[in-house]
């Protein structure tokens, strides 16, 4: 097994080729649509990509919608792009240098072809910048063979078989996109090496923050099986799944192919058949509407495939659904065949009965149904058999699911979909460039400072944060560390599974700790400040109306005595207003007083 991963991470600046804004239009109404057919062209070889023609062949419409704030006329592809952003150039090589990479004399734009509609021009621009780098981990240097810079792709909004529309506010944010070499040893270490190499990323603090900045596509192999790319995989606790899951796959994939030839059940040959007949009368919902609407009803058969078809691979995924997923190019919802439980779709005994008469078929075969138009049936099932027919374990881009399996997008790209960019000139690397890019912390810089500023169990839990820019700017500003490290990882997450979201975190504690710093209010009406915060009132406004004013001094002293020097019940009725401490103080200069 071989397992590697390719990490996507959006970087805090304008956009790479224009001098738009990388902010997200959140409620925005889009300022006009535009539409467009996208078409694969020769690389520079003269070569098409696999994967582009899969996309093509769909033939779909994609809508893009425009926003005031955050596009000009480069993401709608009517205008040249502008040069290279500086300041995203000089952040990825601070980075490359964290991996100890060689930088490249000279920055070359290329073209990678995406015709899936997440780019208006039908291709995304990217750059090479360092290669060769590495990190260390627990079970080995890991190579760190390629750091680019890249444009972000469109956002999708909506998909259909005909159409999918796409906002293009996120078009052209620059992204650093981070490669390994195929060292990883299992989930567990695929895991850590995620997790480092998405804390140095936050080490600069010149990244993008926030659900959705940061993308993870894991490649796996296995022994007698094929490299697949598993794209989307967000989520670090489930990367160990995902390998997991793939690893099964592959391996019952492997089972399958040596049971296909033993039974000399491949190659199949295309011969479907139109058995709309069959169903002329059925109860069978599904059947009858398509035929209503046009449809017919295709059947195949698989000669040798009974019991295959419905062999698990995956969770709730069956050895059908891989050819499901291959006639769905067509765009068709997918098929139906004979492993299944017919009358979960109402198709009667006597009606399967038919189809195999109809299709002449032995014990041992199967079959396979689609409904759509005639054309598309046809094309659906050509798809189907291509699939059945692949002697291997085939090369894929697969999407990650939430539930750890995954699903097919596309043949995986390979060289064919690259050629240079015409409109952006190279840009060397000089000396002076590279002098002048700011040193950042190292990953075990950041560890030992941080170590000195809070405890070790909280120091290990903040340099994996998200957060780690936001604490340093607060202590930079004269907040209390280990306070400010509390409120980030306790806290706030604690407020936010009440329910309580914050429109902007930085400013809402950037004002927090201001007005905590001339001593307004105690540590202990932290929670309910941020909880009347959250509701956009201002920290003044919040300590005023919900009395959260720290009382000290004389008022503090006329409190206790009239409180009887109690700690207890001053604490319980008075905790969100009076440092314990200073309480603990009245009471002992008075038993002193005494003594």
């Amino acid at each position: 097994m071989k397992i590697g991963i390719e990490i996507h991470q959006r970087l805090d600046t304008k956009k790479l080729f224009c001098d738009c804004t990388s902010d997200i239009s959140e409620d925005e109404i889009p300022k006009i649509t535009v539409q467009r057919r996208l078409h694969p062209v020769l690389s520079e070889l003269g070569e098409i990509d696999a994967a582009s023609q899969v996309e093509s062949s769909k033939d779909r419409v994609f809508e893009y919608q425009v926003f005031n704030s955050n596009n000009c006329l480069v993401e709608t592809d009517e205008e040249p792009p502008h040069m290279l952003n500086d300041e995203a150039l000089k952040i990825v090589l601070q980075i490359a240098l964290q991996f100890h990479a060689t930088i490249v004399d000279e920055v070359h734009i290329m073209r990678k072809m995406v015709i899936d509609g997440s780019n208006t021009s039908g291709f995304q621009r990217t750059s090479i910048i360092a290669m060769n780098g590495h990190l260390d981990s627990s079970k080995g240097t890991i190579g760190i063979p390629l750091i680019a810079l890249e444009e972000e792709s469109a956002g999708i909004v909506s998909n259909s078989e005909s159409k999918a529309t796409y906002r293009l506010d996120r078009l052209g944010v620059p992204l650093i996109e981070i490669n390994t070499t195929p060292d990883i040893k299992d989930g567990a270490h695929l895991t850590e090496v995620a997790e480092k190499i998405g804390m140095i990323l936050r080490t600069t603090a010149k990244v993008a923050r926030g659900l959705g900045t940061i993308r993870q596509d894991v490649n796996i192999s296995t022994e007698g099986g094929a490299r697949v790319e598993i794209k989307g995989a967000q989520d670090l606790k489930m990367l160990a799944t995902y390998v997991e899951n793939e690893v099964h796959r592959q391996t019952e994939l492997i089972k399958i192919l040596a049971e296909l030839r033993n039974r000399k059940a491949i190659p199949i040959q295309f011969n479907a058949q139109d058995v709309t007949v069959v169903f002329k009368n059925t109860h069978a919902n599904l059947l009858s509407q398509g035929i209503r609407t046009g449809s017919i009803i295709l059947a195949q058969k698989f000669p040798g495939h009974k019991g295959i078809l419905g062999t698990e691979i995956q969770k709730g995924k069956r050895y059908g659904s891989e050819l499901s997923e291959y006639a769905k190019r067509a765009g068709v919802k997918g098929i139906i065949h004979s492993d299944e439980d017919m009358a979960k779709y109402y198709i009667s005994g006597e009606e399967e009965d038919r189809i195999r008469k109809f299709l002449e078929m032995e014990k041992d075969d199967a079959f396979v149904l689609i409904i759509a138009p005639q054309t598309q049936a046809e094309r659906a099932m050509h798809h189907a058999i291509e699939r059945a027919n692949m002697n291997y374990v085939p090369e894929e881009t697969r999407r990650a699911n939430p539930d750890g399996s995954s699903t097919y997008m596309r043949p995986l790209p390979g060289r064919a979909r690259l050629y240079p960019e015409t409109d952006v000139p190279p840009i060397p690397i000089t000396k002076d460039l590279l002098s002048s890019i700011e040193k950042s912390e190292s990953l075990d810089e950041k560890k030992s400072r941080l170590e000195k500023l809070l405890n070790k169990e909280m120091a290990g839990r903040m340099i994996k944060s998200r957060n780690l820019h936001l604490f340093d700017k607060l202590v930079s500003e004269g907040a209390d560390p280990m306070l400010v490290a509390t409120t980030l990882e306790d806290t706030i997450v604690s407020l936010r599974r009440e329910e309580f979201e914050f429109t902007d975190l930085e400013k809402t504690l950037t004002e927090m700790f201001a007005e905590y710093k001339k001593d307004s209010f105690v540590k202990a009406a932290i929670p309910d400040v941020l909880k009347g915060m959250a509701k956009g009132a201002r920290v003044e406004a919040v300590l005023k109306v919900f009395r959260l004013q720290k009382i000290t001094g004389p008022a503090l002293e006329k409190l206790v005595a009239e409180h009887n020097y109690d700690m207890k019940t001053i604490m319980q009725k008075c905790r969100l207003q009076v440092d314990a401490a200073e309480v603990d103080r009245i009471i002992k200069k008075r038993d002193s007083s005494y003594a």
